[in-house]
């Protein structure tokens, strides 16, 4: 018996540490969605992104430092966090829609994740 491959679009969510990938992904997860965290923060390969996972929608979270140290206290100094938003670069200039999570709930992260897949027709 063969299976047929999966349909649905894939998503791939990015950004800098504590910019909420893992919480947004949750959130989604009861939408019947495929999605995917990519760690391209942690990759000198500028397109690492595409060529891991190759999302047919790509989700740019983006976090100032301060927030990020506020949500978890990293043990990365400003330089780190920069190191992370130049390999995010390639990324960030692809992506289908940049969502700044400063100052937002994950509730309202979620939310304007959920109105944008709507746009694209991905979810009714």
């Amino acid at each position: 018996m063969t299976t047929s491959k999966d349909s649905r679009p894939l998503i791939g969510i990015v950004g800098a540490c504590s910019s909420g990938k893992s919480t947004l992904i949750a959130g989604l997860a009861g939408y019947g969605l495929r999605i995917r965290h990519i760690a391209q923060e942690h990759s000198y390969v500028k397109d690492m992104w595409r060529r891991l996972r190759n999302p047919d929608i790509l989700i740019y979270l983006h976090v100032s430092y301060e927030e990020a140290q506020a949500r978890r206290k990293l043990s990365w100094s400003e330089d780190e966090y920069k190191i992370q938003l130049e390999r995010l670069a390639h990324a960030r200039t692809h992506a289908d829609i940049e969502l700044d999570t400063d100052k937002k709930t994950p509730a309202q992260v979620l939310a304007e994740t959920v109105n944008f897949l709507r746009e694209m027709g991905v979810l009714s």
